[in-house]
């Protein structure tokens, strides 16, 4: 085992070899929607056609895009894509279930056999591309990304977790590996009784979010004078999310500091309301680009409450933006934040902890200051280019049968 920078460990890999290969990506989002796995995917599928791979990605249709098999017009992204029908997922209505037949995928795949297949998304897609994979033995490979069993105690349905548990054993344990973004979800997955859970951690572009796109003129717009503070929070506007600590969080430093705004990027189920309640707080919408890099760095602190994310790319952006992070110990925060060196964290039941740090930040000027330099440095450790590489590794050195042998019959009993 070798030691990162950020106190991350990661496991020596034999290397690939440098030829190229066609890989195939599955899942059920992808660029241009706006969410923590179409932003994975669009770096992981950006650096694997940088490193030479020819990348084939399946996804459901966006925006009226008819059905079928497509080349990439250039964009970087992939070599091609085939492109499925889908169904609104239920509370994500910008999001969808693909649907599509497992023969449908080994048609595709018998007449251009990938390398390998990996496996983003848990739904109906994700399952006949699983069924597809096995039936070629092609190896396939799953990415645990989102905590959807978590996310039924915040809708009223928390008697589904222990279901949706067992199904995710169920579709894991068919894979020959399970990536996950920490060693916390590690953990969590065997807990689940995955059995296959390999580690493979987020990058972030210390390009597009610098401190240098910091916008006076855009602080002015939010009302903020020369010393006033931008506390910032970037994500969906969701339960899920926690929001309502973060909107707790704001008022109490609000009582301290009045001139300070609560600057709000995203949009969500959440937001009509939040507007009705809090007409002083500034909501920005979903913002891209060097247009959200630009709202990044012009904000001095940043509140990530979420208790449900499996990693939280936010986080990165903020400390590669320059700002002071709030979190609880989990997710991102757990593995790249050292409390008090380069940002703030609480223990996930200790809420008064998470709004004491926020409080502190406001109060202590130099601490602040201090804080954001270090979590810019520190995140410039943190390139995309190495976990390209660990991808690569951990998906192309998989044995030609897949180790499909590691199901186990109990999982799929407890479904």
């Amino acid at each position: 085992m070798t030691e990162k920078p950020s106190g991350q460990a990661v496991t020596e890999l034999p290397p690939t070899d440098r030829r190229a290969h066609h890989i195939t990506i599955v899942s059920e989002t992808f660029p241009p929607e706006i969410n923590g796995v179409a932003n994975t995917m669009k770096h992981l599928c950006q650096g694997l056609v940088q490193r030479g791979h020819a990348v084939t990605v399946v996804r459901p249709g966006q925006r009226r895009e008819g059905n079928g098999l497509f080349d990439c017009n250039g964009d970087g992204l992939c070599s091609r894509q085939l492109i499925v029908s889908g169904l609104p997922l239920p509370g994500y209505k910008d999001l969808q279930f693909g649907l599509c037949r497992p023969s449908t995928l080994k048609n595709l795949w018998q007449n251009r056999r990938p390398d390998a297949v990996y496996v983003a998304t848990q739904g109906p897609l994700g399952i006949a591309a699983v069924s597809a994979a096995r039936k070629l033995q092609i190896p396939v490979i799953s990415g645990f990304h989102t905590n959807f069993h978590s996310y039924s105690r915040y809708y009223g349905v928390g008697a589904l977790e222990r279901l949706l548990c067992a199904y995710g054993r169920w579709f894991h344990n068919r894979t020959a590996l399970t990536l996950v973004p920490t060693r916390k979800m590690q953990a969590v997955t065997r807990s689940m009784g995955i059995t296959n859970a390999g580690l493979w951690a987020r990058g972030v572009d210390c390009q597009r979010f610098t401190p240098h796109k910091r916008d006076e003129g855009l602080r002015k717009g939010w009302g903020l004078g020369e010393n006033d503070k931008a506390v910032l929070y970037v994500g969906r506007l969701a339960l899920e999310k926690n929001i309502r600590k973060a909107v707790a969080c704001f008022e109490r430093i609000k009582g301290l500091h009045a001139n300070a705004r609560f600057i709000l990027v995203g949009d969500g189920p959440l937001r009509r309301q939040l507007e009705e309640r809090h007409p002083d707080y500034i909501f920005c919408g979903t913002r891209q680009g060097d247009d959200l890099a630009r709202h990044y760095a012009s904000g001095d602190l940043f509140l990530f409450p979420s208790k449900t994310d499996t990693f939280g790319n936010v986080v990165l952006e903020a400390m590669a933006s320059g700002l002071a992070v709030v979190a609880f110990d989990d997710a991102a925060a757990a593995e790249h934040i050292r409390h008090e060196e380069n940002g703030l964290k609480a223990p996930l039941t200790e809420d008064e902890s998470f709004i004491n740090n926020a409080l502190r930040l406001a109060d202590q000027p130099s601490l602040l200051q201090r804080i954001r330099a270090q979590a810019r440095l520190d995140a410039l450790e943190l390139s995309w280019h190495s976990q390209i590489e660990q991808f690569e590794q951990l998906v192309l050195n998989q044995p030609a049968q897949a180790r499909y042998h590691g199901v186990n019959k109990q999982s799929i009993q407890t479904l």
